[in-house]
């Protein structure tokens, strides 16, 4: 027996050291079960991508993340157990043993049942949309000129038609407003720091702009309209009643409101004229009709029309002057620009010179426009320059028994004789040195005055036979 006992030594080691391992599984399988059910189903199974490159994880993933890793990573210590063999018991000191490994396994199980509070970040929730815009459209500049008028009148009525905002607000605008700042705790605080942070030059020029009271007004209007009161007037009005004027009233804003009362009738010594009632109401067309016309002419003024009678006097002489004048300022312009007259002979009796050609006419009718193969004319404009634009029969002059020239337009396009337009179907009087233009054309109109002349004095002997 003394020989055998190592061996079994030796067998009961080994059994107590493969039963330690298999102890050692289980308590690690029960832990990771413990923990399984301790976290249960708060942490959902996140599916990862197989591809080498991974976007960014957000704030959340990452917690959940962390959870996973640290589940899987806490472990118990191995269950050690005390070697026993078979058909042995265990003494008092093995238990001890024993109660004291079990004892030091239980704080970690204990953390892993009851994991700490999970802490999350916790967004803040955004004010309302309607809220920020509401803030927008209303400045604190609005705000207070709403809170100063509403003060003065205690009508929002008259707040509305008084007071000048920086935008177009409606009644039920600035109703919702006031009962905003009212009993909205979030608008009204925002309005009471924004106007917290207006200038104080910003704040008195708005609260010199409040609407008077009724009581104000009432105190005006007990100046007489036919005085003409001052200053001092109105500052004895402030010193006397404090509390009834807004701190803001000054004697010359005093002086500006009691202007506008007297303006429209609204003092206590005046009085408007009631309308009439019934069919007497007087329109415009029977107002119109009781007007006197002769009382709307105006009353001649001999003085005046004297001034004027002899202005015009002076005028006319000096139109005549000019007129006399004028056959001398002709002959340096001609002496200048080389366009004197030419030497005409007894068979000419004008001539239509142009800037590279001169027609000479030697009857009394002769005919303007283009000519062609098979129609021709007296004077073919086209010799002078470019005349695709003219008319094949463009026009035709003539003189008349009395010695006076006409030309009369055929063609389709207009004559311009000294800037006039001729038109089609019309006839114009030609002078000498008339400026004549066809189709951008122009050619200068000279009459043999000599020739004219006896021809005139032969028909005027004509006349008197």
């Amino acid at each position: 027996t003394v020989k055998d006992s190592p061996s079994v030594l030796a067998k009961c080691m080994a059994g107590a050291q493969s039963r330690s391992e298999d102890e050692e599984t289980l308590g690690v399988k029960d832990v990771k079960r413990t923990a399984t059910q301790a976290f249960g189903s708060g942490v959902p199974k996140r599916r990862s991508s197989s591809r080498s490159i991974k976007r960014k994880k957000f704030d959340d993933e990452l917690v959940e993340s962390s959870l996973v890793k640290s589940s899987s990573r806490v472990k118990g210590p191995p269950v050690i157990e005390p070697v026993r063999c078979s058909g042995s018991e265990p003494s008092s000191s093995e238990k001890k043993k024993v109660h004291t490994i079990k004892s030091t396994l239980t704080p970690p199980l204990t953390m892993v049942i009851n994991p700490a509070p999970i802490t999350k970040r916790v967004k803040k929730s955004k004010q309302p949309l309607h809220v920020t815009k509401d803030l927008g459209r209303w400045k604190p500049t609005d705000d207070l000129l709403l809170i100063n008028a509403v003060l003065q009148t205690t009508d929002l009525t008259s707040v509305h038609l008084g007071v000048k905002f920086s935008c177009r607000f409606t009644l039920r605008e600035i109703k919702e407003r006031w009962y905003a700042l009212l009993y909205d705790p979030v608008i009204s605080k925002l309005a009471w720091q924004a106007m917290r942070q207006l200038h104080p030059e910003a704040i008195a020029a708005i609260q010199s702009k409040a609407l008077f009271s009724q009581n104000e007004e009432a105190l005006l209007a007990k100046i007489g309209s036919t005085s003409q009161p001052k200053l001092d007037i109105f500052q004895e009005l402030l010193s006397k009643h404090p509390s009834v004027f807004h701190p803001s009233r000054t004697p010359k804003s005093l002086l500006v409101h009691w202007q506008l009362l007297k303006q429209y009738y609204l003092l206590d010594d005046q009085s408007v004229q009631p309308l009439p009632k019934g069919d007497q109401v007087l329109n415009f067309s029977d107002a119109e009709q009781m007007v006197d016309d002769v009382k709307l002419k105006e009353s001649r003024d001999e003085v005046l029309e004297h001034e004027l009678m002899i202005s015009d006097r002076h005028q006319k002489r000096e139109i005549r002057q000019l007129e006399q004048e004028l056959p001398r300022w002709q002959v340096l312009v001609d002496n200048i620009t080389g366009m004197s007259m030419p030497d005409f002979d007894n068979q000419t009796l004008a001539a239509l010179r142009g800037r590279m050609v001169r027609y000479l006419m030697r009857s009394r009718e002769i005919t303007l426009g283009r000519a062609t193969k098979d129609k021709q004319i007296d004077v073919d404009l086209s010799l002078e320059g470019p005349a695709w634009k003219i008319s094949r029969k463009q026009g035709i002059i003539k003189l008349k028994n009395n010695g006076d020239f006409f030309i009369a337009n055929e063609g389709r396009r207009p004559i311009y004789i000294d800037g006039r337009p001729v038109l089609s179907g019309n006839k114009w009087k030609l002078n000498n040195n008339s400026v004549v233009e066809i189709a951008g054309l122009r050619f200068v109109f000279l009459i043999n005055l000599e020739l004219i002349s006896l021809i005139k004095a032969e028909a005027a002997k004509m006349t008197q036979q």
